[in-house]
């Protein structure tokens, strides 16, 4: 079996003094272990699985779950509002802590007792494609609740228990750490960090078991699979990939697949095809089924086996649609004959990437794959001529490649094949993928330069070289600090690409294999023979890890300790960086049983005990042992750090659970369900907040409490009585934004910095020593004589300056260094918040530090005199421009000495009059450190849309809005104007400020507000759909502010046509109605009249036609004896008109009678 740390052959004597030294020594270092022993435990729980004792889940189910919407319809007297939607998340979060030799059950009850409860914080890493996602650095801190466990118990209050804490989910977020420490009560456990990832290849089937969507896992990891197997590399996208993949398992199309960073890990069998395609232009020499290459990215999974190439898109409904989801393996560069794919670490412009070399058919070529939301496509490099061509070479290979995503530049090492003889030597090539130039930045020596005991050497091309080819393998490009490593069976590194320079302590005789960087100025090499060198950049020491004393004591001390993560019999799978810590993964086999394990490589102690140089003295009757310390300084602090939430732009909510009405304080399934709900409806606010308009108060939750903050008492009133609605008390206070984190005197994970904004802080030296004289001049100042000089780099010189000022304090035997890292205001435009940042870096080191300077805290031995902080320049995370509604209406008022709003008013839109001037305000928000100032830059203000109601509303095209918005304009076409006459460069458009003459409502005849159609019996009203942005127009900061709002205006005044067509109509109806009534005036006598008369008439034939008819059945009843009928029996017409003429005449001489 390979060892994972190989025995380093060492004298029989100098083991005798080690042996003596840990004898001596063995109580300190116990009591040092000792502190460390105990450790917390984090799992992930179903929502219906809590309090089960053995209730593990994976991370799989991404959406909120409506499971706590009855718990909050019991809650009718408490601060929250009944009528919003409250949600609940998947899984819960179980604490616990274990310590060697004791039982966890009773030490998780002896904390309980004496008042623990840990303090998780749970951070939520942004997603890669900013243009869909926000760039934020969220975090959320939650106090776990204490819970019994559901198993039956004998004990009256409590046997077995736990901590529970929701584990929230966010939308663009796969990456999830999770952070817990103590609150200071019950014993003292050091933080620890676990990542909660969301898995997209895993899913459920039809027994509702969840297994692997790339394919069938292996229940049990046989030794095969890992003894004498070489280590390989571990190859992901930084601080993105939510799984981690490893490939190299022997005659097996199998990985290694994880998503917590290897504290569980699986090994899958993948369901590909494992084609052989060979052919006469991609020469295979054989078939294998193992995965050579395997990279994770964000959402996309990518495998080489032999020359072929695969990928898989998982489930993350998160941060991608569905439909881009892979239900299979797909083979891409079908026709390609691939020889190795090379990682991008770094992300860019919202993409990730991934580098297939070629061979065969398109050598001297390569393949940039990008991904962006599960999308792959790949495109071949150089665009025109390829390298061999180029270089004007017989034959070339590109044996390994690097991308500078930020620059879109390509580094290429090339193997170059002379013409006319099979020699061969390698170049560096430089490849600009935007202008598609292509320059040779470096060319190989033939041989190893001899350094002649040097550490370092400067290639100028006139030193002298041994009889050892140079041989490259490999590059690695850090973006932070700029700097290129170039390795095989040497070492070198540039900072500019030109100057290089040869790290002589490499041993010549070793092939280096991979490298693995931190990013925050650690290197670690593996060579072929599993050694372990380590390197602090910007300097040119390179120390052995392992094998090596210091690791041989180390592994000691944990076998003393009968530590688990150690055996005879192991092999090294990986070894990779993970938040400035080096982990190893490896398979040990102990007692006939085999595992993987992970495991922290204590660089510091390591370096620490290879220190050979110690002495034994006595004090009193025993022997001391001491070290000789060549440390230049005694304490190193770091002073004046400025509270780093400006600068990291971290976000962080506090969530504590809700108080319980049980007297014990352990909490139930409903209460843990109330705590779901809050945190839940906590980071709703938080996706909610940014809207245009201003609220009031700078705070995501200020509206969750602001018509329930003066109850306050009264809640709490029912609470301190025990009669809180469904026993739970909801504190208002213990859900807020923290906008207050101290430093903790450390520098911070990284720094943000817009157009010249400078970072200040101070470092404390104590000096070895007797470091100080004065000089013979009374009158001259103290002069340092020592070692205690520090040095500050910068990535990118042109971009920042840092500045170090020195203060001598003599009688402190110290010094303290001022140091100043500023903005030039040089190397950035102007971005969106968080969009396209420049990564540099400041570099702080002690002269004579490296690999000397320790100091124990209580998170362990750490190294001193290096530190390494990523800067990114551009416009920080966070802040954002918002139409400050409160002073517009304010100022408003006060200018035009009225204000009208609407007849049915909107609190979220107020109305503005349109022949009142307006005057707009705007903020500037932080949304990190709750600042919020007024915007006092220059702006340009567009209209962009608009529409008589929200439903009718639409965007103008670029025509319409220079026409609707540009004082240029002579279509008769403006919206609004300004008597501010600066204007921009082409005189498009004005510029404004808080300063501007406000702005006039013209609405002019050509514009789509003109003549608008009232809605109702009120006044006109219209929308504006308004842009305001400080692009190229305010030179104060690297923001590009861009505000979409909408304006509600109102009274707008009708067009001259339509008023007077308006006037016309009104006048005629007006007219009509006044003629109508003087005829009627004049006209109602006579028609009163007629109408009598006709009436009269009606009722006058009514009576005769009723007399008419009782005379006629008289005279038949009376004669019915006679045989003969009359003639006016046969004719009654006859009688009818006989009796009108007889009626008539009585009215006819009654007239006349009346006229005589």
């Amino acid at each position: 079996m390979a060892p994972a740390s190989p025995v380093w052959s060492t004298a029989g004597v100098l083991w005798a003094a080690w042996a003596l030294m840990l004898l001596v020594s063995w109580r300190l270092w116990a009591a040092e272990d000792d502190f460390h022993m105990c450790t917390w435990i984090v799992v992930l729980n179903e929502f219906h699985s809590v309090g089960e004792a053995s209730s593990t889940v994976q991370f799989f189910e991404q959406e909120p779950k409506d499971t706590v919407g009855r718990v909050f319809s019991m809650l009718t007297d408490s601060p929250i509002d009944p009528n919003e939607k409250y949600m609940g998340f998947p899984y819960y979060l179980k604490v616990n802590y274990s310590c060697e030799g004791q039982p966890s059950e009773d030490l998780v009850r002896s904390g309980h007792l004496m008042g623990m409860r840990p303090l998780v914080l749970v951070t939520f890493y942004s997603a890669v494609n900013f243009y869909r996602w926000k760039i934020e650095q969220l975090q959320i801190q939650m106090e776990a609740a204490p819970f019994r466990n559901k198993e039956t118990c004998l004990a009256s209050e409590v046997c077995g228990m736990s901590w529970y804490t929701p584990m929230p989910l966010k939308n663009g977020s796969v990456v999830m750490r999770v952070d817990v420490s103590t609150n200071g009560l019950g014993p003292f456990i050091p933080p620890k960090s676990f990542y909660m990832n969301i898995n997209g290849f895993l899913k459920l089937d039809e027994k509702k078991k969840i297994q692997f969507t790339i394919g069938d896992e292996f229940f049990y990891m046989m030794p095969w699979h890992f003894e004498n197997v070489s280590s390989r590399p571990l190859r992901y996208t930084l601080d993105h990939s939510p799984v981690l993949i490893l490939g190299g398992i022997p005659h097996e199309k199998a990985i290694l697949i994880t998503d917590t960073n290897f504290q569980d890990v699986s090994l899958v069998e993948l369901s590909i095809d494992s084609c052989w395609v060979g052919s006469h232009y991609c020469p295979q020499t054989g078939f294998t089924a193992t995965i050579q290459d395997a990279i994770s990215t964000e959402t996309t999974l990518f495998i080489r086996q032999n020359q072929l190439v695969y990928y898989f898109t998982g489930t993350y409904s998160t941060v991608l649609d569905k439909s881009l989801i892979s239900r299979s393996w797909i083979r891409v560069l079908a026709n390609e004959c691939i020889r190795q794919l090379c990682p991008v670490h770094f992300d860019s412009n919202g993409t990730e990437y991934v580098i297939a070399l070629s061979m065969g058919k398109h050598d001297g070529y390569l393949h940039l794959g990008t991904i962006r939301d599960g999308r792959v496509a790949f495109s071949m490099y150089p665009k025109e001529w390829s390298v061999c061509e180029t270089m004007n070479v017989v034959k070339c290979s590109i044996i390994w490649a690097a991308m500078i995503s930020d620059a879109f530049l390509l580094r290429m090492l090339v193997e170059n094949t002379q013409s006319g003889s099979s020699q061969k030597y390698y170049t560096v090539i430089g490849y600009d993928m935007v202008t598609n130039e292509l320059e040779v930045l470096y060319t190989f020596p033939e041989f190893i330069p001899d350094a002649r005991g040097l550490e370092f050497l400067m290639m100028l091309g006139t030193e002298t070289y041994t009889s050892t080819p140079m041989i490259p393998r490999g590059m690695l490009f850090n973006t932070h600090n700029k700097l290129l490593f170039l390795w095989g069976n040497f070492l070198l590194q540039s900072y500019n690409n030109e100057n290089f320079i040869y790290l002589a302590v490499f041993p010549k005789e070793l092939f280096i294999k991979f490298l693995t960087n931190s990013f925050h100025g650690d290197l670690v090499m593996v060579t072929d023979t599993e050694e372990v060198w380590y390197l602090q950049e910007g300097s040119y020491t390179v120390y052995r890890l392992f094998p090596s004393r210091g690791w041989d004591m180390y592994v000691s001390l944990q076998n003393m300790h009968h530590s688990s993560l150690f055996a005879p019999e192991e092999t090294m799978i990986t070894i990779f960086y993970d938040r400035g810590q080096l982990y190893q993964i490896a398979y040990i086999k102990k007692e006939g049983k085999g595992r993987i394990v992970k495991r922290l490589i204590p660089v510091e102690k390591l370096l620490m005990y290879q220190q050979r140089d110690y002495q034994l003295q006595r004090q009193g009757g025993y022997l001391k042992l001491s070290f000789m310390d060549f440390c230049p300084f005694v304490v190193m602090r770091l002073q004046d750090v400025p509270n780093p939430q400006a600068y990291t732009r971290e976000e962080r909510y506090l969530a504590r659970p809700p108080l319980v009405m049980e007297r014990s304080g352990f909490h139930n399934e409903n209460s843990l369900a109330v705590y779901q709900g809050l945190v839940y409806y906590l980071l709703w606010l938080h996706s909610k907040y940014d809207k245009p308009y201003a609220d009031p108060e700078h705070d995501p939750t200020w509206r969750w409490w602001k018509n329930k903050k003066e109850d306050e008492n009264y809640y709490f009133y029912l609470a301190s009585n025990w009669r809180s609605a469904g026993g739970v008390h909801i504190d208002m206070e213990s859900y807020e934004k923290i906008y207050n984190l101290q430093p903790e005197h450390q520098l911070p994970e990284r720094i943000f910095l817009d157009k010249g904004t400078t970072y200040s802080f101070s470092i404390f030296l104590a000096a070895q020593g007797n470091s100080f004289k004065m000089q013979a001049d009374l009158d001259a100042a103290f002069q340092v004589q020592s070692k205690l000089v520090v040095g500050v780099v910068v990535g990118d010189p042109l971009c920042i300056e840092a500045l170090v000022q020195q203060k001598v304090l003599a009688n402190r035997n110290s010094v303290q260094f001022l140091i100043t890292l500023k903005d030039k205001k040089l190397c950035y435009d102007q971005g969106i918040s968080g969009h396209h940042l420049l990564k540099t870096s400041m570099m702080i080191k002690v002269l004579g530090s490296s690999g000397y300077c320790f100091r124990n805290t209580n998170r362990g031995l750490v190294m001193q005199g290096n530190l390494m902080v990523p800067v990114f320049i551009g416009c920080p995370p966070g802040k954002r421009l918002a139409f400050d509604i409160t002073y517009t209406l304010e100022y408003n008022r006060q200018q035009n000495k009225h204000y009208f709003d609407c007849v049915y008013s909107d609190p979220e839109m107020p109305c503005f009059l349109f022949r009142d001037m307006f005057y707009p305000f705007f903020l500037i928000q932080d949304l990190v450190t709750g600042d919020s100032g007024s915007f006092n830059g220059s702006y340009v203000m567009k209209v962009v849309g608009g529409g008589p109601t929200m439903d009718d509303v639409r965007d103008y095209s670029e025509e319409e809005i220079y026409r609707y918005n540009s004082p240029m304009d002579k279509t008769g076409s403006l919206i609004w104007n300004t008597k501010t006459e600066r204007t921009t460069n082409d005189m498009a458009f004005h510029i404004l400020s808080h300063k501007s003459l406000g702005i006039e409502w013209l609405c002019q005849e050509n514009s789509p507000c003109y003549d608008t159609v009232p809605q109702s019996i009120f006044s006109p009203e219209f929308y504006l759909k308004v842009l305001v942005s400080n692009r190229d127009v305010d030179s104060s900061t690297y923001c590009d502010y861009q505000l979409t709002f909408w304006l509600h205006i109102h009274g707008f005044p009708l067009s001259s046509k339509r008023a007077l067509f308006i006037v016309v109509v009104s006048a005629s109806v007006f007219l009509g109605l006044v003629i109508l009534y003087i005829a009627a005036c004049v006209l109602l006598p006579y028609v009163l009249t007629a109408w009598n008369t006709l009436r009269w008439k009606i009722n006058n034939l009514m009576a005769s036609d009723s007399y008419y008819t009782y005379a006629t059945s008289t005279a038949v009843f009376s004669m019915a004896s006679q045989m003969s009928f009359p003639e006016s029996y046969r004719d009654p017409s006859k009688v009818v008109s006989k009796t009108f003429q007889e009626k008539e005449e009585p009215e006819s001489s009654f007239g006349m009678k009346s006229q005589a």
